[in-house]
């Protein structure tokens, strides 16, 4: 299965803050909602999901935030066979980290993943486990 049959779209944008309580007032303001708040815990961070509409952030409180213009760490892709994505891009050469699938308890049945590092960082993810 190809990338454009496999991938359903955008799933969230990610970025780190230095204070988890204090961006999710700051998007609380704008509008967001937070879908899912959780604990990662092979990072050892705080996470949220906020959401606008069909707008997600992944906000995860990891004390290392640049708080600068543009300092966001990811941009999540909604697959529906995530090791199918993952032999695809391995196939063409993009696997350059040598990443491994992973899964964290997020959601009500976890999330499978795996980052494509590049120029641009990209994270292929599914929620249907």
């Amino acid at each position: 299965m190809n990338l454009q049959d496999n991938a359903t779209g955008f799933q969230h944008i990610g970025f780190p803050t230095n204070d988890l309580q204090e961006t999710i007032a700051f998007y609380e303001k704008l509008g967001f909602s937070v879908a899912l708040r959780t604990y990662n815990e092979e990072a050892g961070e705080a996470v949220a999901f906020l959401q606008l509409g069909n707008l997600m952030l992944e906000i995860y409180e990891n004390h290392q935030a640049s708080m600068q213009a543009g300092a966001w760490d990811h941009l999540a892709i909604d697959v529906k066979d995530i090791e199918a994505a993952y032999e695809e891009i391995c196939a063409l050469g993009l696997n350059n980290q040598k990443d491994i699938i992973h899964f964290l308890p997020f959601w009500e049945h976890g999330v499978k993943f795996f980052k494509v590092l590049q120029d641009y960082r990209a994270e292929l993810r599914s929620n249907r486990i």
